[in-house]
Formats: structure tokens, C-alpha cells, sequence
């Protein structure tokens, strides 16, 4: 039977009277919670910010500011709506419609699903690296609400998102064995901020736009904060001279994955043989060692520090190596490598939490675009996941926020003097609310 509000859903219960269910609830939310996320823009200002650059494709009257479209579709994202075509049942709601400048019952409906297209479709080349420098900017203002920084670390990852169709720059990838494109994702490696999420065709190799990426964010670090150190992790995709000369140049620390190949495994031989001995004396499962060799490739002009992982587990061998311009003792440095594994859980949040791999425009700016628009969602919710650690909640991914914060049922009354929202009363998400709350007084 269609979801329609005539329509009755009948189920038999294991109480003593059957159930009947229809879609005639009136004001009704699904999601009470988009209180909090306006609180969270109202803090960041992105939306704004992006709209301010966004150009006007309409001519003549508008019905909706590119504000409000903005608001309306990152909203949506983050309350788990990733689809353009929800916003036809969407576009009615009284909470979204209040958080997005409308008033609940006398308000006009937001728009629909053709004019969020559009809405993606307007934006070209300039646009979308003007969205980009407005996400940088939130960044480096987000980042110094405790103190200017005096060390950042950017933790550069590329990401496989899976096409469908025709789209521009969709293009097969031997590694991911895949039609897909392959987006450049850069996160604060010690706060776990998004600091930008650059698309690129799907072949591209995981080098491709790394060093033109970090030329823009160093700049505009080292303008904001003149005396800050840098440092850079990658993994063994960025492993090209070309961003080790660059780095060098530019005075960073970097920490970078190296394949191995047959010049390194012989330099490690040593090392793993030791592991070897090791493992077969004591009967211990698994036994690593790290130690440091002097390694230079054809394609480099001059020899590097290269720390090696030599690790016997019940398999086998798995012998790593990390090039490095940093001096810390190879334990350490070794450790601290693969922290930058954390950021696997960024990645998760953005591409499963906010759907950042729903990438099917046709057009490669309007699905850059796209992925701008997930990375401010991932923002607003990123953002009471703060708030909430602040008053000592524990960290929780976003997906698990979303369902514990922000989807709570609820009924919107517009009166005369205010609009009254009435929660379900057996929501477990209310400590939360509590919780956000009070960092709201403290921070009045």
C-alpha cells in the first residue's frame, strides 16, 4: 500500500487490540533534533558562507534564498536523507522548515527535488574552489577557539568512491578494480577536523593534486599563524619525490608509506632475519622490531631516513618501511605513523554517516560540489560530537549521534508568541539533550 495520508497500515499485536497506522499525524517531525543542528550552523556560520559564493543561475523573483537551499540540503544530509528526491516529502516539514527560516504551519513549503538540482548544478570550477576556501577558513577559525595552534599535523588519504553511470571523470581504477572516482581528503591529524575534500577522476593516482593541495593549506596556515610547525603523514600513495622535495623546501616534517620493492627488502633482511630468531626462541606469536636504514631510490637526488617495521606473525612476514624526515627514535616514530590510522574513522564518518560517496550528478563540478555539501554536514554533526566530549560524553561516530540526537519524533504547534515542539517522552537521547545544553549556558 502507497504511504499516502488516506492510507491505514493494519498489524496484529500481541497485546489484546490489533494496531492500525496511517500518515494523517499532521505537524509531525521525525527528527526533533534539528534544533541542535541549527544551533551547530548558527555557530559556524558554513551554510551562510557558502551561499554568499554560490552564483545565481535564476533570473527574475525567487521563491527560495540560496541560503535557505543550502540550509535545506545539508540539513537533510545530516538528519540521513542523502537523496535529492526526499526533499518532495521533506519539503513540508515543520521543524526543517523552521530551522530553515520558515515558519511551521503558515510558512511556505522548501523546495523540491528539481530545485536542489539546479541548485547543484549552478556551481562551476571557481565556485567550487571558492566553497573550498570557505570550509579552510571555518577551519582555521575552528581550530583556534582553545589557543593558536602551535603545531598542525595534516593527514592527507584518498578514498575510493564507486560510480554509476556516465558520470564525468568516472573512470576505472586497477587497484579498487572499480569504475569510480577518487577524492583527496585532508584531516587536522590531532583534532580530527575536515580541512577539505578535493574530487579527482578515478584513475588518478594517489599523488595526483597532493602537493598543489598542501602548497594552498600551508600558505593559509602559516598567514593565520606565522610561527606554526607543520608536519605531513601520508600514506604509501603520496610516495613520490615530488612531494618529499616540496616538503623539504617548504621546511615540513613528513612521514610518508613507502612500497616495498627489492632494494628495501634487502636493506630490511637483516632485521626480519632477527625477528625470525626471535619468534623461534621465545615462541611468541608475533615479535616486531623497528630499526632505521639509509635508502635512496633512482628517481631521488639525494638519500633519505627510511624506518622499518620487520613483524612475524603466524602468517608470515610483514615488512614495512616509512620514510621520514623527522628524528625520533624508530619506536616512536613508527607509532606515531600509524595514529594517522584514526583517520580511517573520519573517513567512515563522512562517507557512511553523511554519504559523501553519493556522487551521481553527471557533471564532475556538481558532484565536487556534492561532496562539499557532505563535507558541511559532516561539520554540523562533527560539532555537537564536540560539544558533547566537552561536557564528558563519550565519543561516538555520527551515525550513532545522529540516531541518539537528532532522530527523536516529536510534534511542532506554531502559536501566537513561539513554536512548541513536544518530544517523545521515552527517548533515551534526552541525557544528551541535557548534556548540550549545558555547554550551551556555559557558553553564553
Amino acid at each position: 500500500m502507497s504511504q499516502s495520508a488516506i492510507g491505514v497500515y493494519r498489524f496484529p499485536t500481541p497485546a489484546p487490540l490489533p494496531l492500525e497506522a496511517s500518515f494523517d499525524g499532521g505537524r509531525l517531525t521525525s527528527d526533533g533534533g534539528l534544533a541542535w543542528l541549527d544551533q551547530a550552523e548558527a555557530s559556524l556560520g558554513l551554510c551562510a558562507a557558502f551561499a554568499a559564493v554560490i552564483p545565481e543561475w535564476r533570473h527574475g523573483p525567487v521563491r527560495h534564498t540560496r541560503e535557505t537551499l543550502v540550509r535545506q540540503r545539508v540539513f537533510q544530509i545530516a538528519c540521513g536523507y542523502e537523496d535529492q528526491d526526499d526533499a518532495d516529502f521533506l519539503r513540508t516539514d515543520p521543524l526543517l522548515k523552521l530551522v530553515c527560516g520558515r515558519l511551521p504551519e503558515t510558512g511556505a513549503d522548501l523546495a523540491s527535488q528539481p530545485t536542489l538540482s539546479r541548485l547543484e548544478n549552478a556551481v562551476d570550477r571557481k565556485s567550487c574552489y571558492r566553497l573550498a576556501v570557505a570550509l579552510g577558513e571555518l577551519y582555521l577559525r575552528e581550530r583556534e577557539r582553545d589557543g593558536v595552534p602551535t603545531r598542525i599535523v595534516l593527514d592527507l588519504d584518498g578514498t575510493d568512491d564507486p560510480t554509476h553511470g556516465q558520470q564525468e571523470g568516472s573512470a576505472y581504477h586497477g587497484y579498487y578494480r572499480q569504475h569510480m572516482y577518487h577524492p583527496l581528503l585532508v584531516f587536522d591529524g590531532e583534532t580530527n577536523q575536515l580541512i577539505t575534500a578535493v574530487l579527482r577522476p578515478g584513475n588518478s593516482h594517489g599523488s595526483t593534486g597532493v602537493k598543489a593541495v598542501l602548497r594552498r593549506i600551508v600558505a593559509a596556515l602559516r598567514a593565520r599563524w606565522p610561527r606554526v610547525t607543520i608536519e605531513v603523514r601520508l600514506d604509501s600513495g603520496g610516495a613520490v619525490p615530488a612531494i618529499y622535495d616540496w616538503c623539504e623546501q617548504a621546511g615540513i616534517l613528513y612521514t610518508i608509506g613507502l612500497i616495498t620493492n627489492p632494494r628495501l627488502t634487502a636493506l630490511a633482511a637483516p632485521l626480519a632475519a632477527e625477528a625470525q630468531r626471535q619468534r623461534a626462541e621465545t615462541g611468541a606469536e608475533t615479535v616486531r622490531l623497528l630499526g632505521e636504514v639509509t635508502y635512496q631510490a633512482e628517481s631521488w637526488d639525494h638519500p633519505r631516513r627510511v624506518i622499518v617495521k620487520a613483524e612475524v606473525l603466524p602468517k608470515g612476514p610483514n615488512t614495512r618501511f616509512v620514510v621520514t624526515t623527522r628524528a625520533d627514535p624508530p619506536e616512536a616514530l613508527y607509532a606515531w605513523y600509524v595514529q594517522r590510522g584514526e583517520r580511517e574513522n573520519g573517513i567512515k564518518d563522512l562517507k557512511v554517516a553523511c554519504f559523501a560517496d553519493r556522487l551521481s550528478d553527471h557533471r564532475f563540478w556538481a558532484n565536487q560540489f556534492r561532496v562539499l555539501l557532505h563535507a558541511v554536514a559532516y561539520w554540523l554533526l562533527d560539532t555537537l560530537r564536540r560539544w558533547l566530549r566537552a561536557m564528558r560524553v563519550e565519543r561516538m561516530q555520527l551515525d550513532t549521534l545522529r540516531l541518539r540526537v537528532l532522530k527523536i519524533g516529536g510534534r511542532v504547534w506554531q502559536r501566537a508568541d513561539r513554536v512548541r515542539l513536544r518530544l517523545a517522552s521515552s527517548h533515551p537521547g534526552q541525557p544528551l539533550w541535557d548534556s548540550l545544553a549545558a555547554y550551551q549556558r556555559l557558553h553564553e
